[in-house]
């Protein structure tokens, strides 16, 4: 089950789980959809994974199954601007 963590790795905007804007690779490193296009160049930097769009879980499957509250936050995320 995917964690749906809450923020993005690199600026920290939230990601609430019904966000569109969030993106993930195949071990979970999120980012929001400007990172990961604007300074990520679509690739994770913690893997060198793909950033693919995050799914959406429904709300009504968040209750039994909740959204991650695990906030991880690489504030030197900025400086690998892609070129």
């Amino acid at each position: 089950m995917l964690e749906l963590r809450p923020t993005c790795e690199c600026c920290d905007r939230a990601l609430p789980p019904a966000s569109r804007e969030a993106m993930i690779c195949t071990f979970e490193c999120t980012f929001c959809a400007d990172c990961a296009r604007e300074v990520l160049g679509g690739v994770c930097p913690n893997c060198s994974g793909e950033l693919v769009r995050r799914p959406v879980r429904p709300e009504a499957a968040l209750a039994g199954n909740p959204a991650s509250t695990k906030r991880v936050f690489n504030p030197d995320c900025a400086a690998r601007k892609a070129s």
